[in-house]
């Protein structure tokens, strides 16, 4: 039987700031945005706010839109794949997984001012895929 990798992961919240969009030396736009996920935990006889941040990071034409379209407490959903990273940070050894988005869909947040199109739908070429993929950042 054949090894079946599946890396994919579906995530629905808000921004917890606005995106930071920066260029690469290669001309490539890379954005990086928090995720905030609420979940609603019973402590006692309480329901609580148990929040999940994510940190996101987006590619080319979607950073670029998410930039111009989305601020912070936007609600989003965001499609991509899990990534592991390690460095190194004043001699201590620091790691941590973050989403690789290929799409992102505002939620509850303005249009997009170009097209009126979200970014990944399937008559738009808003994909981060097209445009690499990992940053050293």
């Amino acid at each position: 039987m054949a090894n079946v990798v599946i890396n994919q992961v579906n995530l629905a919240g808000n921004l917890t700031r606005d995106p930071e969009v920066r260029f690469l030396p290669s001309g490539t736009s890379v954005a990086r945005v928090s995720l905030a996920i609420n979940n609603r935990v019973k402590k006692g006889e309480e329901w609580v706010d148990d929040p999940c941040f994510i940190d996101v990071t987006l590619f080319g034409k979607v950073a670029e839109w998410a930039g111009e379209n989305l601020d912070k407490g936007a609600g989003v959903f965001v499609t991509g794949r899990l990534q592991f990273r390690s460095w190194e940070k004043d001699g201590e050894r620091r790691s941590k997984h973050e989403v690789i988005a290929d799409k992102i869909t505002a939620l509850n947040s303005k249009p997009a001012k170009s097209s009126g199109r979200e970014p990944g739908s399937d008559d738009d070429d808003h994909d981060s895929r097209q445009s690499g993929g990992n940053v050293p950042f």
